[in-house]
């Protein structure tokens, strides 16, 4: 069993997987000001919390989005391990084939869940990844990851519209009863959620048609089973892909 810690810009997930299955998936806030220290405080009650002790655990490995925060986040594990925690970074043995014009500048978290998605099913594939942004990752029948789109993730488009409309409150990310809202609340969620899993819908016909096959469709990330539910196309619902992916990729590193 490893450790698996993905930093992302809003949530740090951290989780405890094997070959065989994921023991659990917690996330904690992502604060930049943290010291070494309380992000260790913060590893190991998640661990405790679990009855997971150090010696149960082979080793680490870190996805990271936030530079700021990897180091600090390495030491903080290394502090809880008493062993050295691998980084994906260059020099990292993923095995993905990565057809872009600056292969470097892919995030880590997309290179983890596109190593999952080759490892877990047929090709090709389409992975959606909601977090702060909603990314589609493409992988051809040849397993090469040829590239993807960006778009602003859920709650910060939810944000943005209610930073800029005065009579417009803070909300939830649930389903509304109905999709024609009766009220301001109502409107807001069902535009917010519905928007959200046409454009899902809208993204995967298109990507579909510029690859001139249909493609294996899977959802990650935090949002996902908020807003794949509503979708019409049959997408899978996998939100252990990142940390099934860190632990391909730790297998060819060790």
């Amino acid at each position: 069993m490893i450790l698996a810690i993905d930093i992302g810009n809003t949530n740090i997930v951290i989780g405890c997987i094997d070959r065989e299955k994921t023991f659990f998936i917690e996330r904690i806030s992502t604060v930049r000001t943290k010291t070494e220290l309380e992000y260790a405080v913060d590893i190991k009650t998640i661990l405790d919390i679990y009855h997971i002790k150090r010696h149960d655990l082979e080793g680490c490995i870190i996805s990271s989005v936030v530079p700021q925060i990897t180091n600090i986040a390495k030491l903080a594990a290394e502090k809880i391990l008493k062993k050295e925690v691998m980084v994906l970074g260059p020099g990292t043995r993923t095995g993905l084939n990565i057809m872009m014009d600056h292969p470097g500048q892919l995030g880590a978290d997309l290179v983890a869940d596109a190593v999952a998605g080759i490892a877990e099913y047929p090709v090709p594939l389409i992975v959606i990844d909601m977090g702060t942004a909603t990314t589609a990752s493409v992988v051809d029948g040849k397993k090469n990851y040829i590239g993807g789109m960006i778009l602003p993730g859920i709650q910060v488009s939810l944000d943005a519209l209610t930073s800029r409309a005065s009579q417009l409150s803070a909300i939830g990310i649930e389903a509304p009863k109905r999709i024609i809202g009766k009220n301001t609340i109502e409107c807001m969620k069902s535009g917010v959620l519905y928007s959200s899993a046409a454009a899902i819908d809208g993204i995967i016909d298109r990507i579909e048609e510029e690859l001139g096959q249909k493609a294996t469709v899977i959802a990650t990330g935090g949002l996902a089973k908020k807003i794949i539910p509503h979708c019409k196309r049959e997408i899978i619902l996998d939100e252990d892909l990142l940390l099934k992916g860190l632990m391909v990729i730790y297998e060819k590193n060790k």
